[in-house]
């Protein structure tokens, strides 16, 4: 499997990132790790989760992702061969949460007892902290390198501005920069990120592994009308926010790339993502074995110019 470089922390990742939320919520600890099995063995290296997940399940509290996720490495004996991304900042509690450098210090230990392990991949601030200055944040995220419980940093949900501020920051002050960004990027929600953080990111050589690709579900083709949305838990959000006159032109080209290639149209969503210059692997789930395959013939489909052209035209904002 093709690998691409992770910014300029030195790491490489396959092109697809598997997204740990569903641990513990949607996937119990044996379907994760048959799961985590089908990925690594179709030739996937790359994981990510975040200390929060899955807290919004009922009766969970946060860490139950990184549990699983650490149980499955020491049961395998494979933590080498993973690179593993996680996240801090989302609430853990009162007081527990932001990008102050004492709950940093904490909730990294917290998170490498869950996963088992003593250092992790790529540690990423979750949601911007503006009463945090970033001076504090990097200098706390610089001990931890030092110490070798994290290899390299990155950030999620920052806007453009931020994005720009901390860089500067890193290089004023020599601490270590953002090497990723994690956006909410995919075939319908394109301009968040491409009307100003993708260019930073080129710019830059920051590596790009955007969540949400499937945009929940829709395009996978499971949404088409209002009746639809009791398809799922989730299925009246989805409905309300895509299924619109532009979502039904996304679909249609959706579907018609997916006819000339033999694909569905969640493969030629996600395989859109890959073909993207500057994106380094996009973060998708799966909950159920059988779904993994969908996500291993999305990297093997190549998608022409025309084929491109004619989704870039259909999702156009």
């Amino acid at each position: 499997m093709d690998q691409r470089p992770l910014g300029h922390s030195g790491l490489t990742v396959s092109p697809l990132c598997f997204g740990g939320n569903v641990f513990g919520w949607t996937a119990d600890e044996a379907t994760s790790f048959r799961l985590l099995d089908a990925f690594v063995d179709a030739g996937f290296n790359f994981i990510d989760t975040a200390d929060v997940y899955s807290a919004w399940a009922p009766g969970n509290t946060g860490g139950e992702s990184e549990t699983i996720i650490g149980n499955w490495m020491k049961s395998r004996g494979n933590r080498d061969s993973i690179v593993l991304a996680t996240k801090v900042g989302s609430e853990m509690g009162p007081g527990r949460k932001g990008l102050s450098p004492a709950w940093i210090r904490t909730a990294v230990e917290d998170s490498l007892k869950r996963l088992q392990t003593d250092r992790i991949d790529l540690y990423q601030s979750h949601w911007d902290d503006p009463s945090t200055p970033f001076e504090d944040t990097l200098g706390a995220y610089k001990e931890l390198i030092d110490q070798g419980k994290v290899r390299a940093i990155g950030a999620s949900n920052l806007t453009a501005a931020r994005l720009r501020e901390a860089l500067e920051v890193s290089a004023r002050t020599g601490l270590p920069r953002y090497e990723t960004l994690q956006p909410d990027y995919n075939l319908y929600s394109r301009a968040g990120y491409e009307a100003e953080l993708e260019g930073i990111c080129r710019e830059n050589g920051l590596g790009v592994i955007n969540y949400y690709s499937l945009a929940a579900g829709f395009l996978t083709g499971k949404y088409r009308s209002a009746e639809d949305a009791g398809k799922s838990a989730r299925g009246n959000g989805v409905v309300s926010k895509y299924l619109n006159e532009r979502g039904r032109a996304i679909l249609a080209a959706l579907d018609e790339v997916a006819g000339r290639h033999g694909a569905t149209p969640g493969q030629v969503a996600i395989a859109w993502l890959i073909a993207r210059p500057g994106l380094t692997a996009p973060i998708a789930s799966a909950s159920k074995p059988e779904q993994m395959g969908d996500l291993i013939a999305a990297v093997r489909l190549r998608l022409d110019a025309e084929d491109i052209g004619r989704l870039d035209r259909a999702s156009a904002y």
